[in-house]
């Protein structure tokens, strides 16, 4: 069988995600990636020529996430609409952290590095991407101004308790645990 298009790339950002987050952004380099997937580093260079450029692709992982669920929100109209679908989109939201942990990790332990690629116009446009989207949201007049502000207050609890849960709550504690404290939270947040 066939390996599916862009499998050795994906490939490849997989292994440097666990290696940054296990050794670190700049103690990790473009030949020990190439060696953990037991290929060369010059197979490794007609993905990446850079380790920037696999930050970058990692970090673009990230604006990735939640796109569905802001489409979703920025499709409905009315109030009622929103206030309906907003604790089951909070809850997906949850989901695709909980999914993508190593991906906040990834910023928590190497935050430094990410400072390298802040000027690139791919990152610059899919962050003012997100934000526009987010922006469309909780500027839409159909929902009552208290309603936006809880939204966005979920939001933020959201990504701040469980981006930051081990920082925040210590190593020992399980994010699946602190995923079903936040649930409960943002649910209380949101209901009316």
């Amino acid at each position: 069988m066939a390996k599916p298009p862009g499998s050795t790339k994906e490939r490849i950002l997989d292994v440097a995600l666990r290696l940054f987050n296990e050794r670190g952004y700049d103690k990790t380099s473009l030949r020990e990636i190439a060696g953990e997937l037991g290929i060369t580093k010059a197979a490794l260079y007609y993905y990446f020529e850079t380790k920037r450029q696999i930050l970058l692709e990692l970090h673009l992982r990230l604006h990735a996430l939640g796109e569905g669920i802001l489409e979703e929100v920025g499709r409905l109209d009315s109030e009622r609409e929103a206030l309906a679908a907003w604790p089951r989109l909070v809850d997906e939201l949850i989901d695709e952290v909980l999914a993508n942990r190593e991906l906040f990790i990834l910023h928590q332990r190497n935050q430094n590095a990410f400072r390298e690629i802040v000027d690139d116009p791919r990152h610059r446009a899919a962050n003012e991407d997100v934000e526009e989207r987010f922006r469309r949201v909780l500027q839409n007049p159909a929902i009552p101004l208290a309603d936006r502000v809880r939204m966005a207050c979920a939001m933020g609890g959201v990504l701040t308790a469980l981006m930051g849960a081990n920082a925040l709550f210590g190593d020992d504690v399980p994010a699946d645990e602190v995923a079903r404290h936040v649930r409960a939270a943002v649910h209380d947040l949101v209901r009316r």
